[in-house]
């Protein structure tokens, strides 16, 4: 396998691996496929409302596998489809069950089952775990998930509620008030919310336990199971790469880092994370990506202690850490292309903190950095970047805060001193000088 700092070294970007078109379209026909099965097998009650449902799911799965964002590289692909047919050889009641696998370059850390057989697991979630029995775990709470039906139960609980005559009577009753009826109107979507996710738990926890036998007749290490959940007890409050320190990262001798780039000055900004931000507990964990981990754990630990290994086995942990590393950089890349460049400069400057891959990473800075400078030349920042939010972990909320402090001639300087302070050790990397060349035009045009 080519490595990717020499891959990046010999190209002015990074390339992805060659893509498998077939295979893209063949997951598309099938979900395709699955999509007018079920249309066509609806009955006449609430018709209109199942058919909207699964055209809107549709959409979505087809947006997925039709862009970048679904992974059909061969050897990530191969990979993921030998790790469930190792599951699936050891539990018979798997094989009926249509299954489409898939790896996301989507950067956040989650694995979904979309409800009628296709399965993605995102690179933002790839990257953080530690081996292959957490991967392990993970694909058998997905399969679970699949298997108990929940997508489906999910679908007729939702359409069920909104026609039932107790609901209609209540949307008639606000219709006729004078007064009030968006607080009321909130106040009853919001009980609709709750009791979703109160079920969605109840559906993770059922989930849980059928990964764990789908995980007993297999070779894979049950332990995966807690410690990925203890992971993702805190996906939301800490970073992939550590704790960003942005000042260290921009420190540049010829150009300081300004402090009042991300003072906090903003009361508004320090009521949203602090106790006066008016958010109930249940709302506060509400926003949270994982909730009731702990609690999951505290469940699963005896089933794994009883059923202890003296040995385990993977598919393939070689391919695994390669798998990793690099969609590590296809996060980046695939953030780029999506042009949200804030998090691509967030996830950037996080990995050239790590260390690892820096010709890369002081690539990704540079042309973001031209990238944002462009944005705001042309009254297009808001577009592409995201604004601080207490949904946001405190090290983006600095990159936010920093991007919308920076005037355009600031920006120019900034990423002008930071090529040149690089520009030495970065002498063979062809993608950098382009963006080099493109930072000295800016500072001249800001200047003028």
């Amino acid at each position: 396998m080519v490595s990717l700092y020499a891959l990046a070294q010999s190209k002015s970007e990074y390339n992805f691996p060659r893509e498998d078109s077939l295979l893209k379209s063949g997951m598309y026909s099938a979900a395709e496929a699955k999509k007018n099965a079920l249309i066509a097998s609806l009955e006449r009650e609430n018709r209109d409302d199942y058919k909207e449902v699964y055209l809107d799911r549709f959409n979505m799965i087809s947006t997925l596998l039709k862009t970048r964002r679904m992974v059909a590289e061969t050897d990530a692909h191969t990979y993921l489809q030998n790790f469930l047919a190792k599951i699936v050889a050891a539990n018979p009641e798997l094989r009926p069950v249509p299954i489409r696998l898939i790896f996301s370059r989507d950067w956040w850390p989650n694995a979904s089952s979309l409800g009628e057989g296709t399965l993605v697991i995102n690179a933002g979630l790839m990257v953080r775990l530690k081996n292959e029995s957490e991967l392990a775990f993970v694909l058998c709470h997905e399969l679970a998930h699949l298997y108990l039906d929940h997508g489906e139960k999910s679908i007729r609980k939702g359409i069920t509620t909104v026609n039932s005559e107790a609901f209609k009577k209540e949307i008639k009753r606000l219709k006729k008030k004078e007064y009030g009826v968006n607080a009321e109107l909130e106040k009853l979507l919001k009980k609709l919310s709750f009791n979703s996710r109160r079920h969605s738990r109840e559906n993770e926890a059922e989930a849980d336990l059928q990964a764990i036998k789908f995980l007993l007749p297999t070779q894979f290490e049950l332990t995966g199971a807690t410690s990925c959940l203890k992971m993702l007890d805190t996906v939301d409050d800490s970073a992939y790469y550590g704790v960003l320190d942005l000042p260290r990262a921009l420190h540049l001798p010829d150009y300081p880092f300004q402090k009042r780039w991300i003072q906090n000055e903003s009361t508004i900004f320090g009521q949203m994370k602090g106790e006066s931000s008016g958010l109930t507990q249940n709302e506060k964990d509400s926003l949270r990506t994982h909730p009731d981990c702990s609690k999951r754990i505290s469940v699963l630990e005896p089933l794994i202690t009883a059923a202890s290994r003296n040995q385990a086995h993977g598919v393939d942990p070689v391919l695994f850490d390669q798998l990793k590393e690099r969609f590590s950089i296809e996060i980046i890349e695939q953030l780029y292309r999506d042009e949200n460049y804030s998090l691509n400069l967030y996830f950037s400057l996080g990995l050239l903190q790590q260390g690892s891959q820096r010709p890369y990473a002081l690539y990704s800075i540079a042309r973001v950095f031209n990238a944002l400078y462009d944005a705001q030349l042309n009254h297009r920042l808001g577009k592409v970047t995201d604004k601080e939010s207490r949904e946001n972990s405190s090290d983006y909320n600095l990159i936010c805060r920093m991007i919308d402090r920076l005037r355009l001639s600031e920006l120019a300087e900034l990423n002008y001193h930071f090529c040149r302070n690089y520009e030495s050790i970065m002498s063979d990397y062809i993608g950098f000088h382009q963006e080099y060349a493109k930072a000295k035009k800016n500072r001249n045009q800001s200047s003028q």
